[in-house]
């Protein structure tokens, strides 16, 4: 089954040329003293990972680029048009967030502190490459406004506003993963049940090599970076990183029958996202409290008591079921 084929042809390259790169990676940003500024309202704990190298992402940004030019040189022939340009448009969705990551990453270098650019100006910019990607899809594998609506067997036709609604999704789903950054191997972890998710989907349930590749590839990118980023972290994906995985897995969830399920199996970012908001509101309508102790949650666990590898090991598990139970939403 060429399906299966694709999936661990890249798996395992882009698991090596993560692995090797990254480990190429940490000494040179070590020499250049690209290190991580930590926040300084953040966990008193967190202050001993001040100078840990960041921008690891180019490692996987690296991997996924050259596992992609392969599958593609390999196996052209012998895809559809559709997955050719999915596979493209995604990974051009997907560098310009990273772009966006290592302007914000260079800048916090820059600066020396936990601010690179700012929110409006990373919006902006990530809001562009949402239409771009937008656009490309309709043109090229062409976007139905048939929303499919999980967990049942109806479609409503959205028209213009599927555009809206997709539109919300790419950044909203991006910035959530870029949240979730905050504990070593947190972000890494939980990308890795959606790629596992993503591979199974594209074996069994749809026939899309686009999607089977964009699995195998973020579940080798991810494995071999966490040989490094599992706590205590030896180097961060920083931005270019987040973003970028970021909006390869809201790119990718345009090929599911529907992008919703983004919502379910992105749920532990989404919820990293919505404590965070939820947290802002609460503090402004009760002037001054807070609902929790910090956020997003995964400082509030750590807050509570828990240890990084207890708060990785709760996401990944709840981001696992989450998963499953969307499996079945396909």
């Amino acid at each position: 089954m060429l399906n299966t084929k694709i999936f661990y042809i890249a798996l395992l390259l882009s698991f090596a040329i993560t692995l090797v790169a990254t480990k190429q990676l940490i000494p040179f940003l070590l020499r250049k003293k690209m290190g991580q500024k930590i926040l300084e309202i953040g966990p008193n704990w967190h202050k001993d990972k001040d100078g840990t190298p960041t921008m690891g992402g180019i490692s996987f940004v690296l991997a996924t680029i050259i596992t992609l030019v392969a599958i593609l040189s390999m196996y052209t022939g012998q895809m559809e048009g559709r997955d050719i340009y999915s596979i493209i448009n995604i990974l051009i969705y997907s560098l310009f967030n990273a772009l966006v990551g290592a302007i914000d990453d260079i800048a916090k270098i820059r600066n020396q502190r936990n601010m690179g650019l700012t929110p409006r100006g990373k919006l902006i910019l990530q809001s562009v490459a949402s239409v771009i990607f937008l656009i490309m899809m309709k043109n090229t594998v062409g976007i139905s406004t048939l929303l499919k609506i999980p967990f049942a067997d109806f479609q409503i036709d959205l028209g213009p506003f599927y555009y809206v609604l997709s539109f919300l999704l790419l950044c909203g789903i991006t910035n959530a993963v870029n949240l979730t950054d905050g504990v070593d191997g947190l972000a890494s972890t939980c990308v890795l049940t959606v790629g596992v998710f993503f591979s199974i989907v594209g074996i069994t349930k749809i026939e899309s090599i686009a999607l089977c590749t964009f699995g195998s590839i973020l579940i080798g990118t991810t494995f071999a970076f966490l040989i490094f980023n599992l706590h205590p972290a030896k180097i961060f994906m920083g931005d270019t990183g987040s973003l970028f995985f970021g909006g390869m897995i809201v790119g990718t969830s345009f090929l599911l029958n529907s992008p919703l399920l983004v919502l379910m199996f992105g749920f532990c970012f989404v919820f990293e996202a919505f404590s965070v908001i939820f947290q802002v509101i609460y503090f402004k309508l009760t002037k001054g409290k807070r609902f929790f102790k910090m956020a997003p949650f995964h400082h509030h666990l750590e807050k509570s008591g828990f240890s990084e590898i207890k708060v990785v090991s709760v996401f990944g598990i709840i981001g696992a079921i989450f998963c499953l139970v969307a499996y079945f939403g396909v």
